[in-house]
């Protein structure tokens, strides 16, 4: 018997999550060494020292079950972030957060709105559980159109998510524009406010979404270790929202979904404010000359809030930089064909990808 008359609809009809190709892969395919991966906005200094030293004494304890209340990160992200352990949930990565929103609000009939390119799992995650994608376009500078999201939003509206910085385009929304969005949505609408970039973000006037936790009952604010902390391979991310929010999201939790060693490790790297600021001064330094140097070959680039800078190159840019060992993320899928995303690595890395490009431009590549 065939399963295609079994399974649901909704989720035969999906396009599966993408990931960036692995520096294995490419190693193998194209007989290159010394490949470099600039396309999954991975941490380039790697995981905290005091994580990997947590995770390395735990090693012998692999035969527990870890804690299914995270109570140690739990306590620590608490008495940080000023909230109530009550107010936090934890995910495999913040991806499982936003699937715990999608089992507990979302269903066949409802619609989740979200800007459009974002996150590849938005509209993933809304069709997995029946639901509606709607995808509103991101504006003329490729920011978020809060005000065209505001007035998608209707009767079947959900969930409404905001990317903030935004990925794949880096760029980020003000305070006062997301005031002015918040006060539009209806109080039963979950509003979700993905922060995986936030530690990158410089815009003085980025907004408190800790605040909006206290304001407004019904967000979500979703973040991540895979970034700042280097911890992707881990997968720990959490949601803070109002206790009764986090108390439906933790009624469709698996047991254990974070584990012994992502526990430890996360808990560790909140400690070692070195290396949360060294990555922060090494990104910073490293958008501004990505920026800088592509802009001098007469590459378009934008302001970018996050650990990447999206840039407008020309078709086939990916598969040539492919050919020269250097991975980067392209977006023709995101309906931006052309365009690529180029994770802020290390200075000989970002110094690699910039002798390429500037030799194919040379070359007339475009």
């Amino acid at each position: 018997m065939s399963l295609a008359k079994r399974v649901k609809p909704w989720v035969a009809s999906l396009n599966p999550y993408q990931p960036g190709k692995p520096i294995e892969e490419l190693e193998r395919e194209l007989g290159l060494s010394g490949v470099i991966k600039l396309a999954s906005n991975e941490n380039p200094l790697g995981p905290s020292p005091r994580a990997i030293e947590a995770v390395q004494r735990l090693l012998g304890d692999l035969h527990r079950y870890p804690d299914g209340a995270s109570f140690a990160l739990r306590s620590k992200l608490s008495e940080r972030l000023g909230v109530a352990p009550d107010q936090l949930v934890f995910g495999c990565g913040a991806d499982e957060i936003l699937e715990l929103v999608a089992k507990a609000f979302l269903g066949p009939g409802d619609e989740a709105v979200f800007a459009w390119p974002s996150f590849a799992m938005y509209p993933i995650v809304a069709q997995g559980m029946g639901a509606t994608p709607v995808a509103v376009p991101l504006d003329a500078d490729l920011v978020h159109d809060l005000g065209a999201m505001a007035d998608a939003v209707n009767e079947r509206t959900r969930v409404v998510v905001v990317c903030n910085p935004n990925n794949p385009t880096g760029t980020s929304v003000g305070a006062a524009a997301f005031e002015r969005f918040a006060a539009r949505l209806p109080d039963d609408v979950v509003l979700v406010v993905d922060e995986a970039y936030v530690d990158f973000a410089r815009r003085p006037d980025f907004p408190d979404s800790i605040a909006w936790v206290r304001r407004r009952p019904g967000t979500l604010v979703a973040r991540t270790f895979s970034k700042i902390a280097g911890l992707a391979g881990l997968r720990v991310g959490y949601g803070i929202a109002d206790p009764e929010l986090t108390g439906y999201l933790e009624r469709a939790r698996h047991p254990f979904n974070v584990n012994l060693l992502a526990e430890a490790a996360a808990v560790a790297a909140l400690d070692d404010r070195e290396h949360l600021e060294r990555t922060v001064r090494m990104n910073g330094e490293g958008v501004d000359r990505l920026r800088r140097e592509l802009g001098a070959m007469g590459i378009e680039t934008w302001p970018s809030e996050a650990n990447f800078v999206l840039a407008k190159a020309w078709p086939g840019v990916y598969d040539q930089l492919l050919r020269e060992g250097i991975i980067v993320r392209p977006l023709a899928g995101f309906g931006m064909p052309g365009h690529i995303r180029i994770t802020v690595g290390l200075p000989e890395e970002i110094e690699r990808l910039l002798k390429a490009m500037r030799r194919l431009v040379e070359e007339g590549a475009r």
